[in-house]
């Protein structure tokens, strides 16, 4: 018996029994007919924004009611501070700023309304929208608000330049790369957004807008590296214009190239926002109208992103359905019960053909000899496969196949093992959908101010991969890839016991997935850096006995967690690290699941307005909506299994 045993009556089984049972039942009814799972993946307001300026710069017919609920949207998330932030009661950001102004005033927003004026005041006192990030001068520079000086030089010959160079697409993260193929053949035409109400924003800036000169160096950015680059765009600024015609022509139909072998039907380029949009007005500056083939799939991708309800609507940055499926069907296995655990099945069911085992995407221009085997995010993805997914598909394949005692989805999980496996980077750690994407330099670039431009290993997929492969039997004794997987989860670890967590946030996030690796991967629950691990999640428990974390943690001066009201899924991400590191009975733990049970709704489910996931850390930021639906549930009923079994 646990040391801490002396707190088990905190907890009311029958009462706990019930909060289990309306969950699940709530959960269930979010179900697609055909077994799947998808919530609403919900970003800060530029995307929604970006929406709206992308209508009106490709002069498309003015959908009123659309536009008004998008309006309602934007209004609605602004911040007390004037402008609008990152997550939900967050601080001012300067581009959502600008940009959600930007969208409203084409909305029709006069700039005399009190929200309009509290905006423009607030982005003023700030230095004015020339402080906005780099995306957001692409988008002013094509709009004609400010010149292209404003923006780095994005030669379109870059795609033909050999793997060896310094700089190569290949070099940089999916979602860079497909972002930047089209942006760099806008940054070659020049186009002028069509605009047929004349918007601008010149109130926004304290200077002349055509004398905004390039951004300044990031915060995260070496003074050396970004002075070299800067000189180096210096250079290309002066000899871009007298390139040879016919290179240009040759590198434009490359990245044309590039762009169709990987549109991805009406999933869109990469299935993410920025890229479908980018390829749209591509289109249109290459003169194909809204008929082109291409042109019309990548268009029709977009709209499949809208959410729209009856007062508002949004626009999500992609869709998250094999994420959420996947996810569902660990917690309803956990629940367990034949119903819990068919609807589980289904899903599986519904993932298994997702599987890709055809298409050798990006990833295997650094693994040539890999086999696919990788699930996408989305819907369809089969160039861009991500690890951090595979790994939970395959985890609940197999759990559903024990159960069954049934071989049914070994090819799949075969196939998956060996492509993780094969995507393990030199430093013993995965990325999420890349492998040795170490080249750090690249994040000096002019265009890299958000200091995103990599997809580098990071201690939450490394956690997941590890936790994959130590559940079909691979251990850190007979396994190369697990020992050196563990070995960059030691070297990874803070001095306080935390972990960063890249995709969810963040050091809550890191620490359970890494303590749930550990506990797989056999690792003694006394071992020092789990013992760490778990003072740290107990220390920072709020006084409501839940868990929350504050987006600031991202901030590159970190020095200790930053506190921030309870969430549901951040409490059920410490509750399942700590009982994963063999403290069910810890005190701590009893409050986390009381704070769960109480603040569970009448509906079965929690609320959750709070950002708990990242795209970006300092730059985009995720709520996913199913996040308050399924990690509860799987944390209580965890707790339920492992109290049951632990007398």
């Amino acid at each position: 018996m646990n040391k801490h045993s002396g707190n088990r009556t905190a907890i009311d089984p029958a009462a706990l029994e019930m909060s289990i049972a309306s969950a699940t039942e709530a959960l269930l009814a979010y179900r697609h007919a055909d077994g799947h799972w998808v919530f609403e993946l919900e970003a800060d307001s530029t995307i929604p924004s970006e929406y709206i300026l992308l209508r009106h710069y490709l002069a498309e017919p003015i959908d009123v009611v659309l536009e008004a609920k998008i309006g309602t949207y934007l209004r609605r998330t602004q911040g007390a501070h004037g402008g609008w932030p990152l997550v939900h009661d967050g601080p001012f950001d300067m581009s959502a700023s600008v940009k959600s102004y930007f969208a409203l005033k084409m909305i029709g927003d006069s700039v005399d309304a009190a929200h309009m004026v509290k905006a423009r005041e607030a982005i003023r006192a700030r230095g004015g929208a020339a402080n906005s990030n780099v995306l957001t001068r692409f988008l002013l520079a094509l709009y004609g608000v400010v010149s292209w000086r404003a923006v780095p030089v994005l030669p379109i010959e870059i795609v033909l330049l050999p793997i060896w160079s310094p700089f190569h697409l290949y070099k940089i993260s999916y979602w860079a790369r497909t972002t930047i193929v089209p942006l760099m053949v806008l940054a070659v035409l020049k186009p002028r957004a069509k605009n047929p109400k004349g918007v601008g924003i010149e109130e926004l800036f304290l200077q002349d807008t055509k004398s905004v000169g390039m951004n300044p160096k990031a915060p995260h950015q070496s003074w050396g590296w970004f002075l070299l680059f800067r000189g180096i765009d210096g250079i290309l600024r002066v000899i871009e214009p007298h390139l040879p015609k016919k290179l240009r022509e040759r590198a434009i139909a490359s990245a044309l190239a590039f762009t169709e072998e990987r549109l991805n039907g009406e999933d869109g380029m990469g299935a993410i926002y920025p890229s479908m949009a980018n390829i749209v007005m591509m289109y249109d500056a290459l003169g194909k109208d809204d008929h082109f083939p291409p042109r019309a799939i990548a268009r029709r991708a977009i709209d499949k992103l809208l959410v729209i309800g009856e007062e508002e609507a949004y626009c999500q940055p992609c869709l998250s359905p094999v994420w959420d499926t996947a996810l569902t069907c660990h917690a309803l296995q956990e629940v367990g019960g034949a119903n819990a655990l068919a609807k589980a099945k289904q899903g599986l069911d519904w993932l298994k053909p997702r599987q890709v085992l055809d298409v050798k995407g990006d990833w295997a221009v650094k693994a040539p000899n890999i086999r696919p085997g990788g699930w996408p995010f989305q819907y369809n993805n089969a160039h861009y496969p991500d690890l951090d997914d595979t790994a939970v598909v395959v985890m609940a394949m197999d759990r559903a196949q024990r159960h069954a005692g049934s071989k049914e989805y070994a090819t799949a999980i075969a196939r998956g093992r060996e492509w993780i496996e094969g995507m393990q980077s030199r430093d013993g750690g995965w990325a999420a959908f890349d492998v040795n994407n170490l080249e750090y330099y690249l994040n000096n670039l002019p265009f890299a101010d958000h200091g995103a431009l990599l997809d580098p290993p990071t201690e939450d997929v490394t956690a997941r991969c590890v936790s994959m492969l130590a559940q079909v039997g691979e251990f850190t004794q007979s396994s190369k890839a697990v020992a050196e997987g563990i070995a960059y989860l030691r070297r990874t670890q803070h001095a306080e016991g935390s972990w960063y967590g890249r995709w969810g946030l963040n050091y809550i996030y890191g620490t359970w997935s890494v303590l749930c690796a550990l506990n797989a991967a056999g690792i003694d629950h006394q071992d020092p850096m789990i013992r760490k691990a778990v003072e740290w999640l107990v220390s920072i428990q709020s006084w409501d006995g839940g868990w929350g974390e504050d987006a600031i943690s991202y901030r590159l001066d970190y020095s200790g967690y930053e506190q921030a009201p309870s969430t549901s899924s951040q409490t059920a991400w410490a509750l399942l690290g700590l009982m994963a590191a063999g403290e069910v009975e810890h005190p701590a733990v009893a409050r986390g699941v009381n704070y769960l049970k109480n603040a569970q709704t009448e509906n079965g489910l929690w609320d959750e307005q709070r950002y708990t996931a990242t795209g970006f850390p300092r730059v985009f930021y995720l709520r996913y909506h199913g996040y308050s639906k399924f990690f509860p549930l799987w944390a209580l009923a965890r707790y339920r299994n492992l109290r049951s079994t632990n007398v």
